[in-house]
């Protein structure tokens, strides 16, 4: 076999485990509020706070007055990534206009324009680790992390070798300027509300 023929043989392995997982996750009794993604084969919970929820809903907002209301911007839809069974569910994920989903229904992550994630407690290790260096593996061209609790947001451009090669800091304050980006907007952090670590 070629090297191509490997990877998509892996990925199609990857998927087809990743759709077993979340058939028994979705009948599980998983609380309201909680999301479920997994990363690198581990399964991951979390409660959706207050917060958080109110930073991926002024992103969201910030892309469709950009792009209008036909975008197609997703909050927690899994995406299967590049690496070992990474059923992704971004916090804010953009997909170009022609993307279609595929023959098993799912979107293909290189469809993926951009990608917001906002940190929760419990999984920043996630998303500053393994999900940073699948988003990077996949190419995904930008993607941006905003901590509520060091109040600031973290912009990655340039993927290269399963990382990117370029970060900016943004202090929540300040604007996050997307422009000369795949993202080509301005997203103002003025009115992201802060968290205080459960560990403070």
């Amino acid at each position: 076999m070629t090297v191509l023929e490997d990877r998509i043989a892996m990925a199609d392995v990857n998927t087809q485990r990743l759709d077993e997982w979340f058939e028994r996750l979705e009948r599980m009794p998983v609380p309201e509020g909680f999301r479920v993604e997994i990363v690198g084969g581990n399964v991951y919970m979390t409660p959706q706070r207050d917060t958080h929820w109110a930073i991926i809903f002024k992103l969201a907002m910030a892309v469709e007055a950009r792009f209008g209301e036909d975008v197609k911007v997703f909050s927690d839809v899994r995406i299967d990534f590049p690496g070992h069974e990474n059923g992704l569910c971004p916090d804010v994920a953009v997909l170009r206009a022609s993307a279609e989903k595929d023959d098993e229904g799912h979107w293909r992550y290189e469809d993926v324009e951009f990608v917001f994630e906002v940190i929760s407690e419990g999984t920043a290790a996630n998303d500053y680790g393994p999900k940073k260096a699948a988003y990077a593996t996949a190419e995904v061209p930008l993607y941006v992390i905003a901590d509520p609790y060091q109040g600031r947001c973290y912009v990655y451009t340039d993927p290269k070798n399963g990382d990117y090669v370029t970060r900016t800091r943004v202090d929540f304050g300040d604007d996050i300027d997307l422009t000369g980006t795949v993202a080509d907007l301005t997203v103002s952090t003025g009115a992201f509300p802060r968290d205080r670590s459960p560990l403070a």
